[in-house]
């Protein structure tokens, strides 16, 4: 009895699930107000820039030192295992030069949506070429991002 109860339980669940699924391929074929929301709301993309929500970050000529000091530690507790600042490869690409070949908002869009610019950023994606191994996303919040960024720019010689 109980095993039959467990049985026709388990098969309504399963039917309740997989019935009349919706396919996202089905959104907005009719040309939907939610698909033109959608796509005129969505920056375009911009290889300078990358993906993400940086789209001006404002850096002045010389090196904010506190911004950078923050920045150090940021690295030093989530960036160090992977990146050396020299132009040598460890795990990741090496840090020297990083802010002459990218512009702040594509370096600040990689170390804060590292799996969406991997995925869609052709930078990115030939970076992943060499190394092998995705960017985990270390979850850092604007600041720790700018801080970093500032970090970079300190690595390369800015004062």
């Amino acid at each position: 009895m109980y095993k039959l109860s467990f049985f026709l339980i388990a098969l309504s669940l399963l039917t309740a699930c997989g019935g009349k699924e919706k396919n996202n391929d089905d959104f907005g074929k009719a040309g939907t107000p939610d698909e033109a929301t959608t796509e005129s709301a969505a920056p375009s993309y911009d290889a300078e820039r990358g993906i993400g929500k940086f789209t001006k970050v404002e850096v002045s000529e010389k090196l904010d030192v506190a911004m950078a000091t923050e920045g150090e530690k940021v690295q030093a507790v989530k960036c160090n295992s992977c990146h050396k600042l020299t132009d040598e490869k460890l795990v990741g690409p090496g840090w020297k030069g990083v802010t002459m070949r990218h512009k702040p908002e594509w370096i600040m869009n990689f170390i804060t949506n590292p799996d969406e610019m991997i995925d869609k950023d052709p930078k990115a994606k030939a970076m992943l070429e060499i190394c092998l191994v995705r960017m985990p996303n270390q979850s850092l919040s604007d600041t720790d991002a700018r801080n970093l960024y500032e970090f970079m720019r300190q690595n390369d010689g800015v004062k």
